[in-house]
């Protein structure tokens, strides 16, 4: 299964690269059509966590992906899980 991983820890105190981020992650995973995106946020006082689902959270955003776990073991990390539909057109075993 293909990832991607996240990590804000470079970036966690600028407001605007984070946004930029989380939004090119996810057009990634969309583009290429990944299933799982790893965003870890750290754990710091959760605020940066916070920022993050409220991203997420956002209608169009929403919209992208399947669903959102939290890591039950580690605070500092969320996965992100997309659903993508297999167009039809591609599959080559139909013979002509």
């Amino acid at each position: 299964m293909a990832k991607l991983v996240l990590d804000l820890h470079d970036i966690f105190n600028k407001g605007d690269q984070i946004e930029k981020a989380l939004r090119d992650v996810i057009d990634e995973a969309v583009a290429k059509k990944i299933d799982l995106v790893e965003i870890i946020p750290g754990k710091g006082s959760g605020q940066l966590k916070k920022k993050v689902l409220r991203f997420l959270d956002q209608k169009e955003i929403k919209a992208l992906y399947h669903r959102v776990d939290k890591d039950s073991k580690n605070f500092g990390r969320l996965f992100v899980h997309f659903q993508h539909k297999h167009s039809q057109h591609k599959d080559k075993r139909k013979k002509r």
